[in-house]
C-alpha cells in the first residue's frame, strides 16, 4: 500500500492570515506536511506520494515521490487512482495531530473504504482497498459525497471517528488545538509564536510578540 498527500504551499491557508503572514503560512504548511509524513513513516508506510503542482516546491529532503498535476484536486486524484492497483491512503497535509496509531488503526480495518470525516462535512482521510473501484469528490459536503460514492460502487464503508483526524488547521482558533494536542515541527513552530490563554472560556491563542 501507499499514501497520497495533496499539498499546496503557494499562497496557502489564507484564512490563517489574521494570525500568520503569508511567509509564515507557507513555512507552517511545510512543517505540517513534515509531521504528517513522520507519522506515516512511523506507522510503516514506506511509499508516500505528494500530489502537487509545479509551483508548489516540495523539500528535497523528505524522501517521498512527487506527483505533479495541473488539474484540479478531484481530477488529479482520480487520475492517480486509475493508475493504481494497491490500497491507497489519501490524507490531507494539514492534519498535524495525526499519530502513527491512527494510521495503523485505519489500514487494519477490513471494510473496502474507510472515511475519516473532517469538520463541517469535509473529508480528511480516505483509505481505499481497491482504487479502481472508487472515485473521490472533494469540496462541499465531501463526506456525504464519499459515502454515497461507496454505496453506488457497492463498497463496504467504515466511518473512522477521530477528534485528532477531524481537526484540520484552517483558521486561527484551530491553532490552539496544536498547542493542546500537537507534536513535532508544527507544535514547536506555534509555541514560538503564541501563548495559550485559558480561563472560564475556551482556550485561545495570544501572539507572544517574539515572532
Amino acid at each position: 500500500m501507499k499514501a497520497l498527500i495533496p499539498y499546496k504551499k503557494k499562497n496557502a491557508k489564507s484564512r490563517l492570515s489574521p494570525a500568520l503572514t503569508l511567509e509564515e503560512r507557507e513555512e507552517f504548511v511545510e512543517l505540517m506536511l513534515r509531521d504528517v509524513i513522520s507519522s506515516l513513516k512511523e506507522a510503516g508506510i514506506e511509499e508516500i506520494d505528494i500530489l502537487t503542482t509545479p509551483d508548489n516546491g516540495v523539500p528535497k529532503d523528505l524522501d517521498v515521490n512527487i506527483v505533479l498535476s495541473e488539474h484540479d484536486l478531484n481530477e488529479a486524484i482520480n487520475g492517480y487512482l486509475e493508475q493504481e492497483n494497491e490500497p491507497i491512503l489519501i490524507i490531507m497535509a494539514d492534519l498535524p495531530l495525526v499519530r502513527a496509531k491512527h494510521v495503523e488503526d485505519i489500514v487494519s480495518i477490513t471494510e473496502d473504504v474507510v472515511i475519516v470525516p473532517g469538520k463541517g462535512g469535509g473529508t480528511n482521510v480516505i483509505f481505499i482497498k481497491d482504487p479502481s473501484s472508487y472515485q473521490v469528490k472533494y469540496y462541499g459536503s465531501s463526506f456525504l459525497n464519499h459515502c454515497n460514492i461507496a454505496k453506488e460502487r457497492g463498497c463496504s464503508v467504515f466511518i473512522y471517528d477521530s477528534f485528532m483526524l477531524s481537526t484540520d488547521i484552517d483558521e486561527p482558533h484551530d491553532l490552539v488545538e496544536i498547542m493542546l494536542h500537537g507534536h513535532g515541527n508544527s507544535l514547536e513552530y506555534i509555541n514560538e509564536r503564541f501563548d495559550m490563554k485559558t480561563g472560564k472560556a475556551r482556550a485561545k491563542i495570544n501572539a507572544t510578540g517574539n515572532a
